[in-house]
């Protein structure tokens, strides 16, 4: 039975692998193979069992959780299409210009703000690179470095809190979790905020690094220029494009931290906040409140389908012993609770060159979390460090998703190798911080 098991999960890989819609392939050959134990190994399925899968879906669809994710996704597309990226860019760019390197200190900033603004890598990359690389080359940056300060400030969405990766993460994880302690979204927002700071504290001084060795590279920004961005207006400027936005994350983030609201209320108030927000920056039209539900309905309609698909999955991986094979494997081989850990980072790593984040947390989270308690690990430090690891993957060469994205708007005369060649010194100051995060767990909980 246990065969049967791995059979299926190898079958759903190599299907994703190919091509197919991971949503219907999850559920689609599930559900194909369940038929299939039950007419040919009737001792092994039984299609009374599959009945328990009905109340699980109407589970997930309950969840209240979850409901925070379509109004993030509200709030991030509502705030990308408001203009606010442009805005900020231009404010901070007025702030830092004067300094080497300071146009590239503003993307990063700007990123991070992004990042807790909207939290959807994807459209934080794809705006960054259309707005601030051909500034940055026209201002005379070294290509590698602005290519890869802004693939790198681009992806902080991942682990920055308010994070759709980190919602589905915690609720998968919490799910998955039998006889560990809970890992709700506010614990792991929590958990996260120390790293995703520390990463940008990190972008920063290697860009400073660079500006002081290599001034060329990242040249101050003349007074001319910086005359023309400090305009009659400039106060109040600042206050629109940076004090509001602001003002918005710590109401979302701190209405969670501060008790006073749940996960899913404070995105509420994001989604309402995000409208404001483009009112107030005069860009609420009908074409973009249509065009921002739309994507919300169809980012939201995906991420479900593939939960639906991926619980059907977990359920017929369980019922087949799926869990206890893999449990007796772990204690068979007698790995170290680290050498366990190495080898899933390794795994996920190469996962995320692949798989979007959203098919490895329900495909491979569900499997790993029952091994991890087997070991007594704690599952919010675990969290962290895969989400660490995905936004990793998501930049290192040649498969990283925020590569392609960044390349997919770059300019002509912006190649694939210097893009690739920019990134390195990031993707290794992302691994400095998982070795500290791993060596020192109780970073994620000093805040």
């Amino acid at each position: 039975m246990e065969i049967l098991a791995v059979i299926l999960f190898i079958s759903i890989f190599i299907t994703v692998l190919k091509g197919y819609p991971v949503s219907f392939t999850l559920g689609g050959l599930s559900i194909l193979f369940a038929l299939s134990c039950a007419v040919f190994a009737p001792d092994f399925v039984d299609l009374k069992d599959m009945r328990l899968l009905s109340n699980r879906m109407f589970g997930i669809m309950n969840n209240y959780v979850l409901m925070a994710v379509p109004l993030f996704i509200f709030m991030g597309i509502m705030l990308e299409k408001s203009g606010l990226a442009e805005s900020l860019l231009e404010t901070m760019s007025s702030l830092f210009g004067k300094f080497r390197g300071g146009l590239a200190i503003s993307v990063i900033i700007v990123g991070a703000l992004l990042a807790a603004s909207t939290g959807i890598v994807g459209a934080t990359v794809v705006t960054m690179g259309l707005i601030s690389l051909p500034t940055l080359i026209k201002r005379g940056y070294d290509i590698p470095l602005a290519t890869g300060t802004i693939a790198a400030s681009g992806t902080l969405g991942v682990i920055i809190p308010p994070s759709i990766l980190l919602v589905l993460l915690a609720d998968t994880i919490n799910s998955s979790n039998r006889g560990g302690s809970p890992v709700d979204v506010g614990l792991m927002f929590r958990a996260a905020i120390l790293p995703g700071l520390m990463l940008v504290a990190a972008y920063i001084i290697y860009v400073i690094i660079v500006a002081r060795i290599s001034p060329e590279k990242a040249p101050a920004m003349d007074d001319e220029r910086l005359a023309s961005f400090r305009r009659p207006g400039y106060l109040k400027r600042i206050v629109k494009a940076f004090v509001l936005p602001l003002s918005l994350i710590v109401l979302v983030l701190g209405s969670i931290f501060a008790g006073i609201a749940s996960p899913t209320e404070a995105a509420a108030v994001g989604a309402m906040g995000a409208i404001l927000l483009t009112i107030l920056n005069r860009a609420l039209r009908w074409d973009v409140l249509k065009s921002v539900m739309t994507q919300t309905t169809h980012l939201t309609s995906m991420v479900f389908m593939i939960l639906l698909g991926a619980t059907t999955f977990a359920f017929l991986f369980r019922i087949l012993g799926g869990d206890d094979l893999l449990v007796e494997t772990i204690n068979y081989l007698q790995l170290s609770p680290y050498a366990f850990l190495l080898i899933v980072m390794i795994i996920l790593f190469i996962a995320g060159f692949f798989i979007d984040f959203i098919e490895i947390i329900f495909i491979m989270v569900p499997v790993i979390t029952p091994l991890f308690n087997q070991y007594d690990m704690d599952m919010l430090w675990v969290g962290v460090l895969i989400a660490l690891n995905l936004q990793t993957s998501f930049l290192t060469p040649p498969f990283g998703f925020s590569l392609f994205y960044l390349k997919g708007v770059a300019p002509p005369n912006v190649s694939t190798r210097q893009i690739y060649r920019g990134i390195i010194p990031f993707v290794l100051i992302q691994l400095v911080l998982i070795i500290l995060i791993v060596v020192f767990p109780g970073l994620i909980r000093i805040i």
